[in-house]
């Protein structure tokens, strides 16, 4: 059973991944700093979202000496195609539209620094969408913004509870923090 001993601090402004680490009883601070999030253009999904991770772990130099920095990031894979956050509502409704009535992975990738140790990993899942009208797309939009979410859309949101038919895999990794894989992680530090 994981005890924690190091002060922790969550680096993402994310609100998901801040109540699934309290929902995990983990005491932390949130700390953010401006990070690059591009990537190399041949990296596969798993390897893009663990890129990004680690780049945003890296940032913390000085945090690393004294707590364990965790950060995270998702991205959804939909037919070869990357989708990360939407620029805007034409975007997120393109989006939307391309995964109505099919499946996609959601990839979060993982990193946990401390000093000069760095664990990174990934946790992947299958997510099927029915098929959704456009009216329905432009009023989860509409009411729901879903700008800061990989995909255009939150699981734990309207659109995730009428469209999700099914998943395999962790229903957490896609809010954004794969908790099952994060708990055992954590015992290695």
């Amino acid at each position: 059973m994981y005890k924690q001993t190091t002060p922790l601090i969550l680096a993402s402004k994310s609100p998901r991944r801040q109540e699934l680490m309290q929902a995990m009883g983990l005491h932390f601070n949130v700390l953010l700093k401006e990070v690059d999030e591009s990537y190399p253009d041949q990296l596969s999904p798993a390897e893009i979202a663990c890129y990004i991770a680690e780049k945003k772990a890296l940032a913390f130099t000085a945090e690393r000496e004294n707590s364990l920095v965790i950060t995270a990031d998702t991205i959804v894979a939909y037919n070869g195609e990357i989708m990360g956050k939407p620029a805007d509502a034409t975007h997120a409704l393109e989006m939307l539209a391309k995964l109505s009535g099919t499946a996609h992975q959601v990839y979060t990738g993982v990193s946990l620094a401390y000093r000069d140790q760095l664990k990174t990993f990934y946790d992947r899942t299958e997510v099927w969408f029915r098929v959704l009208s456009e009216e329905e797309i432009e009023h989860y939009i509409s009411n729901y913004h879903p700008f800061d979410k990989a995909g255009s859309y939150g699981i734990q949101d309207w659109l995730g509870f009428i469209a999700v038919e099914k998943i395999i895999g962790s229903y957490t990794n896609v809010m954004g923090l794969p908790t099952e894989k994060l708990y055992m992680a954590l015992s290695d530090f």
